[in-house]
């Protein structure tokens, strides 16, 4: 299990996995609680790559059936 530390890394990955998200879509996210993540200490954000993999999966689902 991989970890994905920040806004900006998380970024990064979701364009590898041909999911790009801008770093407002990510905040909303996180503002609304849809989006796994740690905040271990401070501003410090914290996203598991299997968590990730798994709500990328889940959001392109739900997209398919809106």
């Amino acid at each position: 299990m991989g970890k994905i530390h920040g806004i900006e890394n998380l970024i990064r990955y979701l364009d590898t996995v041909d999911y790009p998200l801008t770093e407002q879509q990510i905040n909303e996210f996180l503002m609304a609680k849809t989006i796994p993540h740690s905040k271990p200490y401070g501003d410090l954000l914290v996203f598991e790559r299997s968590h990730m993999e798994w709500w990328v999966a889940l959001q392109r689902k739900t997209e398919n059936t809106s």
